[in-house]
């Protein structure tokens, strides 16, 4: 298991490019099932997630070729849909959760599915009833096999209707948009998700022969056809990185400037991190975060702590609190950060009160952060990364700390953030990879 060493304490100067936004590649990856011809997609996050939805399709029969870095071309003119029933197949898709959304191009094109029930970070439950209940609608049969934990979708013709969904799921909008788009007559969905990355989706299928209107909006129609063809795609930037390097700058003290943000892209993030008292200068595409000695977290109108909470789109997206958690600690001021959506995100903050952190962990999915004001920087520590997000929240903390610290199992950070170690040490990190 692989781990980082950082000496923290150091100020960062230079650029930082945001990597392509994970989450849209593994929807838009899936999407090229959908399709014997080819698709070249651009972009690409070359990260473990990523890599490992990559060899799934390679295991399925889908032709992929690396034509450069971050440009994949998939050609999935002939699948062998038997590849589903196998071990092989059963040990890749449940190391990865993103292997759900397989389910949705493999029901609309072969009419059958079968995944194993999905891995991914220990956040908390994360059902997937909206996405099996939403292909019930669509005409599919659903079989959950409790002892070997498999999922299994069969239909002979899916058929659009009307699917008001009970959660705006992005993964289940992205799930069942796939299955409709070749499914006989109309789907409407309601309380769809709407994140840009479901967007990029819609546009991408568009472009592929796929009929969908209300893109952006939570009411989505979509008039099945017979046949997609192939395209191009360009993934957006990850806002999540963007975020990350925002957080970064702040806790550091540091003068960055990020490069091609995607910034229309980028909703209540930039002013998220306003309320938090963060300059952020645009520039054309481009953010820029100055040196800030201090910074305030702002107050409500009547002076009551200030709350940073997740929401569906185009609230903030969950994946960051963790990061704006980790900024509120150098802060002058207090801010109560509410996780909503997943019950096991805020547990790293023991870490966090380890290096001299003021947080009150209120229950699992609130707690309130008392600013230091720079007062005293955090101490150095020992951690490990327990997801994706809080891996870098942890990893930004231990570069603001006097000392060294080390981060063990950064394996779930290599799982959404492109060498990481590498691009922050370009820019004054001292990280060390074992």
């Amino acid at each position: 298991m692989a781990r980082f060493i950082i000496e923290g304490g150091n100020s960062l100067s230079g650029v930082l490019t945001p990597q392509g936004a994970k989450n849209e590649a593994l929807q838009v990856i899936c999407a090229t099932l959908l399709t014997p011809e080819t698709v070249i997609i651009s972009n690409i996050p070359e990260i473990s997630d990523v890599l490992k939805l990559i060899d799934i399709l390679k295991n399925m029969g889908v032709a992929v070729e690396r034509l450069e870095k971050g440009t994949y071309s998939f050609c999935a003119a002939t699948v062998n849909v038997e590849v589903l029933t196998s071990p092989l197949f059963f040990q890749q898709a449940a190391a990865l959760r993103g292997s759900i959304m397989i389910i949705g191009p493999m029901l609309a094109r072969y009419g059958k599915g079968t995944i194993p029930q999905p891995g991914g970070d220990k956040i908390g439950r994360r059902r997937l009833d909206t996405h099996f209940r939403g292909f019930e609608s669509l005409g599919a049969q659903f079989i959950f096999d409790a002892e070997n934990a498999l999922f299994r979708v069969e239909a002979k013709k899916l058929k659009g209707c009307y699917i008001l969904l009970d959660e705006a799921s992005v993964t289940g909008t992205a799930n069942l948009i796939m299955a409709a788009v070749m499914a006989e007559g109309t789907t409407t969905i309601y309380n769809a998700a709407c994140e840009p990355y479901v967007q990029q989706l819609c546009l991408m299928l568009t472009r592929m022969g796929a009929k969908i209107n209300g893109i952006g909006s939570n009411l989505l129609s979509i008039e099945g056809v017979t046949s997609l063809k192939g395209c191009e795609h360009r993934l957006l930037p990850d806002m999540i990185e963007v975020g990350s390097f925002i957080g970064l700058a702040a806790m550091t003290s540091s003068d960055l400037l990020i490069k091609n943000v995607g910034y229309e892209q980028l909703g209540i993030i930039p002013d998220s991190f306003r309320k938090m008292g963060i300059e952020l200068i645009k520039s054309g595409d481009d953010i820029r975060i100055p040196v800030q000695d201090h910074y305030e977290i702002e107050s409500f109108i009547d002076g009551s702590i200030m709350t940073i909470a997740d929401a569906p789109w185009p609230g903030l997206t969950p994946d960051l609190l963790s990061i704006f958690l980790v900024v509120a600690i150098q802060a002058r001021g207090s801010v109560l950060i509410h996780q909503k959506m997943f019950e096991s995100r805020l547990f790293f903050v023991d870490r966090l009160i380890d290096m001299g952190s003021k947080i009150i962990l209120c229950d699992p999915h609130r707690a309130t952060v008392i600013g230091l004001d720079r007062s005293h920087p955090l101490r150095a520590t020992r951690m490990t990364s327990p997801d994706i997000r809080a891996g870098v929240a942890l990893l930004i903390a231990a570069l603001s700390a006097n000392g060294t610290s080390t981060i063990d199992n950064i394996d779930q950070i290599d799982r959404g953030y492109e060498s990481i170690d590498v691009r922050l040490n370009a820019i004054g990190a001292k990280i060390k990879r074992e």
